[in-house]
């Protein structure tokens, strides 16, 4: 499989979650032979978990997956730049590459806010690639929130 179709999974994956009412984030984690390891969408609110983001997740189910918290030469695929804490998690999870499809200048941390990858006291900087299918991902989060504004 390609990026293209990883991404296109983690689309798959943020529809999936809009369809419950979640926001619709999703992620693939894949290992370093592109083998996707793990694949998910937001649950906060069907889980009642302020933590079940969908990066969150991929990275708990591939770490059970493997027996190790360490998730060399993995990507990790997601439809909105990741927040602070799921920069963090990446990172401590020694993710090699992030891809992301849609900027978020309100929530995200990787380009905007705290720049988490940027701060010195950032153990492991993943390689990062962003604006792949950003359109697809943007109209899904606009759709979404255009929908409950009314």
């Amino acid at each position: 499989m390609s990026e293209i179709d990883h991404m296109a999974l983690a689309l798959a994956e943020a529809r999936a979650a809009a369809e419950r009412g979640e926001v619709p984030v999703g992620a693939v984690l894949t290992a370093a032979d592109g083998q996707v390891l793990a694949r998910n969408g937001n649950r906060i609110v069907e889980w009642r978990d302020p933590t079940a983001h969908a990066e969150m997740l991929v990275l708990r189910e591939a770490a059970l997956k493997l027996g190790n918290e360490r998730l060399t030469g993995t990507a990790l695929f997601v439809t909105l730049e990741p927040c602070a804490m799921c920069a963090g998690a990446a990172s401590l999870a020694r993710v090699e590459k992030l891809i992301f499809a849609a900027a978020d200048p309100k929530g995200g941390a990787v380009l905007h806010g705290p720049r988490f990858f940027e701060q010195p006291t950032c153990h492991h900087r993943p390689s990062i690639e962003w604006g792949k299918q950003a359109e697809d991902s943007a109209g899904l989060l606009k759709s979404f929130f255009l929908a409950r504004r009314v």
